[in-house]
């Protein structure tokens, strides 16, 4: 029988740190299937997802910890299940780039959980805009609109919403 395990790990930034997690999971004969990583400040962060068999699991679940200890990377390990599909939904990208100040991202998170649109995906950054040095901040979404959502009345209150904001944004079909 199939099982899956979530691994979430943050701690100093160090060459390597990929390998040896990514060791240990194919050591134990379990699969990686979805992994995302980034580096925040000074720290590494990790939310990666195997699968293997019990056994597989469990010898990962022992293995893990031991090598996350050894790049001095605090986890977090639980096991899950695949992700049931939705309703039928319409998957979209939303794309927003302002100048940056508080509260951008609880305003639009805001917006969409009002509407009961799932949030699936989100990055943000910011960066020095160009010639003038700016504080610029961006931030893609991937959402799941529900099939009883009109799109172009959401569209357009996403966009009155940003234009109301000063945010220039995009709503697109994801592909």
């Amino acid at each position: 029988m199939q099982e899956y395990l979530v691994i979430s790990a943050i701690g100093e930034d160090k060459p390597g740190i990929i390998n040896g997690l990514s060791q240990a999971a194919s050591e134990c004969g379990c699969n990686i299937l979805d992994t995302r990583m980034t580096v925040l400040g000074g720290e590494f962060a990790l939310i990666m997802m195997i699968s293997g068999q019990t056994q597989q699991i469990s010898d990962a679940e022992a293995s893990i910890p031991t090598v996350a200890d050894r790049f001095g990377l605090t986890t977090i390990l639980k096991r899950t299940h695949p992700r049931q599909p939705s309703d039928a939904s319409c998957p979209y990208f939303i794309s927003v780039v302002a100048l940056d100040h508080p509260g951008i991202v609880r305003e639009i998170a805001g917006f969409f959980s009002e509407r009961a649109i799932n949030i699936e995906e989100m990055e943000t950054g910011t960066y020095a805009a160009a010639h003038t040095g700016s504080p610029m901040f961006s931030l893609e979404l991937a959402v799941n609109v529900p099939a009883n959502v009109a799109i172009a009345p959401l569209k357009e209150a996403f966009i009155a919403f940003c234009d109301e904001r000063n945010l220039d944004a995009t709503i697109e079909p994801r592909r």
